[in-house]
């Protein structure tokens, strides 16, 4: 398989070929005929939360290993090559019976082993209060346990848990982290109501990681003192957003993108398992959503969202509308820094290097539009982003 595009990051023409899975060959472009061209090439986007799509939860007591093809099948139709499933708050049945079914995937599926590079645990050990538990179910959040996240990591996850996000003022929470670190899992700190002190105390504990800086938080904050200006101004945490056109207004994108600058951000969606589905009303993690015709999940009759009803392509083609970052840099944090983060050999267009690339169309002032979909020996496309 041919392809011809110009290098993400040099933008010199080039001709790819790709064969068992892996890059053959990479040269100048030539004249003759490409299986698929596009203006650029760059690696496939790994996303560190994903929480399921199409209608299907890896929270859900009825999750399979069928499911879990699925919506792995349905990111990288979307460009993901890589991903964290994420599971929120929920009962430690659900947590349990996630990781094992998600364990057993990975263990009888070698391109599942692939593209599943860890287990995200999002909760429970979150704050209950209004606001920064966000559409977590109230009823599921609870203080750290070590005892039972050893049980859900050592009986089900089987060390497949790389990246805890919790509440740092919970009680217990410090400690645990230091655990988290020592056992090797990443520690991001969200869904939180800490004061100054504490985020420092966390960070000093281990803490590495801000999730979707600017959601999961109080409506009301005091200008000053407050939670996101101190994780914001925190040069040892390195934060995600959620770039959807509905998370976060586009001042407060440049705000965090300017802070924390592309060497510590990373792009997420934070897929909702309703992702890609039609507007209309929904039940999922024991609760009603709504996905609005915008593209917007929210909890029917209050301004919470639950999660991103689009994937990591939109993400970043909004990013790139802004303008407050470089094509290299804008794929970067939707590709190379999430791999980073979680300590993955980065990506490169070069012999050897898995075949996983995306191959699109972009220009200053146009919209990014996906050609291509490079997964080992297949290539799909066009593939066109889902619009809000």
């Amino acid at each position: 398989m041919r392809l011809r595009a110009k290098h993400y990051r040099t933008g010199q023409p080039l001709d790819l070929v790709c064969e068992r899975g892996a890059i053959q060959l990479v040269e100048s472009a030539g004249a003759g005929t490409a299986d698929h061209e596009a203006d650029w090439v760059a690696p496939a986007f790994c996303d560190v939360q994903i929480n399921g799509s199409g209608g299907i939860s890896f929270n859900s007591l009825q999750l399979t290993q069928a499911q879990v093809r699925h919506v792995v099948d349905t990111c990288q139709r979307r460009g993901i090559a890589q991903l964290c499933p994420t599971l929120v708050t929920g009962s430690l049945d659900a947590l349990m019976h996630g990781c094992r079914t998600l364990r057993a995937a990975c263990d009888e599926d070698r391109e599942l082993s692939r593209a599943i590079v860890g287990i995200h645990l999002e909760g429970p050990y979150i704050s209950p209060d209004d606001g920064p538990r966000g559409a977590h179910p109230r009823q599921h959040v609870r203080p750290p346990c070590w005892e039972e996240f050893q049980r859900v990591q050592d009986e089900a996850a089987r060390g497949m848990i790389k990246m805890v996000t919790l509440a740092p003022e919970t009680p217990g929470a410090l400690p645990f982290i230091e655990k988290l670190v020592k056992a090797g899992v990443l520690v991001a700190l969200g869904h939180t109501a800490a004061s100054a002190s504490c985020i420092r105390d966390a960070i000093r504990a281990g803490a590495c990681m801000s999730t979707h800086l600017g959601n999961g938080s109080h409506a009301m904050l005091p200008r000053h003192d407050n939670y996101l200006w101190e994780q914001l101004a925190a040069d040892e945490l390195w934060a995600s957003i959620i770039a959807d056109g509905h998370h976060l207004p586009v001042p407060v994108m440049r705000c965090i993108l300017r802070a924390k600058t592309p060497a510590r951000l990373i792009v997420t969606c934070d897929a909702n398992p309703l992702a890609g589905l039609p507007p209309g009303k929904y039940r999922e993690w024991d609760q009603e959503f709504e996905i609005l015709p915008a593209g917007k999940i929210v909890v029917p009759g209050t301004s919470f969202l639950a999660g991103s009803w689009a994937f990591t392509d939109l993400c970043v083609r909004n990013l790139l509308n802004l303008g407050e970052t470089s094509l290299p840099d804008t794929i970067d944090m939707a590709s190379n820094r999430p791999r980073a983060l979680l300590g993955l050999p980065l990506r490169r267009i070069e012999v050897g290097e898995p075949a996983e690339l995306i191959l699109f169309d972009w220009s200053p002032g146009q919209e990014l539009r996906l050609r291509a979909i490079v997964m080992g020996d297949n290539a799909r496309g066009p593939c066109t982003a889902l619009s809000t």
